[in-house]
């Protein structure tokens, strides 16, 4: 008679909690980082004052785009620790924090102008002045690191429910009678002992 072994298969490295929590920590930093990158570049029209070209960086034309990684990545450290409820809200929020990032993106490349208009009032001191707008391939990269955050936060809500919450300490118990069964009396103390004392009855009968 033989006996089927269970094993762990290649599949099982999906679950693993290093894996996931690194990939959630990847896709935020990613984003964080394309933030620091130039997303915009305008070209001002010539006039009676040279005023040279303007780089705008991501932090600037999509400000929520760094708050939104930086939740992201919070998350997925929470997510180490977490138990197995709070491991749901981080993968929750790490979602949200991921959709939140691909809309930003995606509106600076539906409207790169908008984006940069403050910056363009700031250097010409009017708003609505026309200009050259192109946009660089960061907030693409920033959108994909946005929906990767998503897919990883799906992955954490699933993987996490084969994770086990290691303890350091366990429960103290006190002490027991000879069937191993849990005594009604507890362990006594000094102080347990001045308080029956106060009462008027005393601790060692």
């Amino acid at each position: 008679m033989t006996t089927a072994k269970r094993t762990s298969g290649p599949s099982a490295w999906w679950r693993r909690k290093a894996i996931v929590v690194l990939a959630a920590i990847a896709a935020s930093l990613a984003a964080f980082g394309t933030t620091t990158q130039t997303w915009v570049n305008v070209r001002l029209p010539e006039g009676s004052v040279q005023t040279p070209d303007l780089a705008v960086p991501g932090s600037e034309a999509a400000v929520a785009v760094t708050a939104l990684a930086l939740v992201g990545l919070a998350a997925a450290l929470a997510a180490t620790i977490a138990g197995r409820v709070a491991r749901i809200i981080t993968a929750v929020l790490l979602g949200l924090a991921g959709a939140g990032v691909a809309a930003a993106c995606a509106m600076v490349l539906a409207d790169p102008y908008a984006a940069a208009s403050s910056k363009i009032g700031e250097a010409t001191g009017q708003v609505g002045q026309d200009a050259v707008v192109t946009v660089t391939v960061f907030p693409a990269l920033g959108l994909a690191c946005g929906l990767l955050m998503v897919v990883v936060a799906v992955w954490l809500a699933v993987a996490g429910r084969h994770w086990t919450t290691s303890r350091k300490y366990s429960a103290a118990t006190g002490p027991r009678q000879a069937d191993g069964s849990p005594s009604d009396r507890g362990p006594a103390d000094e102080i347990d002992s001045w308080d029956q004392l106060s009462r008027g009855t005393d601790p060692t009968d």
